[in-house]
């Protein structure tokens, strides 16, 4: 081997030390329903947990678990929750139907990790209300065993049908539409003009792109009334506004004047121009319980929601 080959070689061999000393947090033995690697549930918890989870896959075949760890030692929640959950393949396989709540103790974050099956039963929306909720609160008044049975017990409520989501604070959900409103109009609004002043054939295309757009956001915002008469606005209006300016005397002019001012004219311009299995993982760490369980091959895809204390 060359010289160079040998500096390449070593070169290769110092990142492949660098990313086995990343200081990724290990993925535990998958060894029952409840594993409290951070020691922060008492054994009447893990006990109760145990038997109800147990219950609920009994009468549904959903696996559900729960996983407590000390640190992430810097890697990042979702990545490291993904990790456990292809690790231990919680639910059927054919079902996808499986849930991971995970507790970081001292990084103080938490995380519903969501089974492509159940993302229906166990929307992202739901995990987040949870966790702000049901979870959080508790955690911060430092009653980890009641943070936990409560969250366990509003997943399996969601997942059975019966869970109904506290109310928001008022201050809170108009403080999020009125930023959610800001953002849509000045992004949207601004692609939606140039749909309107300019005559190219291809903004047919940006605006059917559009549409979408104009029926998701003003319907989180407005509500459905307001939503859907925002929807028509655009979707008729946008269609009439262009024939109207394009067909009489008194849209074109209206066009003219509008298309002179520097802001629309420079809109016209830059857009005419735009063309399974069910075996353990290999991982460190003890279980708090261990009764036979094991994962049956279930996938995930990122559904769920993250949150802090």
């Amino acid at each position: 081997m060359d010289r160079a080959g040998r500096i390449l070689l070593l070169c290769l061999s110092f990142l492949c030390m660098a990313a086995a000393a990343r200081g990724d947090a290990d993925v535990p033995l998958l060894s029952g329903r409840v594993t409290d690697n951070a020691g922060i549930l008492s054994a009447e918890t893990v006990s109760r947990l145990t038997a109800l989870l147990k219950q609920h896959e009994d009468s549904t075949s959903n696996q559900v678990a729960v996983l407590t760890i000390a640190s992430l030692d810097g890697e990042v929640l979702e990545s490291y929750s993904m990790r456990v959950a292809e690790t231990w393949k919680l639910g059927r396989k054919e079902h996808d139907n499986g849930v991971l709540l995970l507790v970081v103790r001292d990084d103080r974050k938490v995380r519903i990790e969501v089974g492509r099956g159940l993302e229906g039963n166990l929307p992202d929306i739901t995990c987040g209300l949870i966790i702000r909720k049901v979870i959080a609160p508790r955690f911060r008044d430092g009653d980890y065993d009641a943070g936990v049975n409560a969250g366990v017990d509003a997943i399996l409520a969601s997942l059975e049908g019966s869970y109904t989501p506290p109310a928001e604070d008022a201050s809170t959900d108009i403080g999020t539409r009125l930023l959610a409103g800001g953002m849509f109009t000045v992004v949207v609004g601004l692609f939606t003009l140039i749909v309107l002043f300019n005559r190219g054939a291809q903004m047919w295309f940006l605006y059917l792109f559009l549409l979408p757009f104009w029926l998701v956001f003003p319907l989180a915002i407005l509500g459905v009334g307001g939503g859907v008469i925002a929807f028509c606005c655009y979707a008729l209006g946008v269609p009439f506004f262009r024939l109207w300016t394009s067909k009489t005397a008194g849209g074109k002019s209206v066009y003219s004047r509008f298309s002179a001012i520097p802001f629309f004219a420079g809109l016209s311009s830059g857009g005419s121009s735009s063309g399974g299995g069910s075996s353990w993982s290999s991982g460190g760490g003890s279980s708090s319980s261990s009764d036979g369980f094991s994962g049956g091959g279930g996938g995930f895809s990122g559904g769920g929601a993250s949150g802090s204390w």
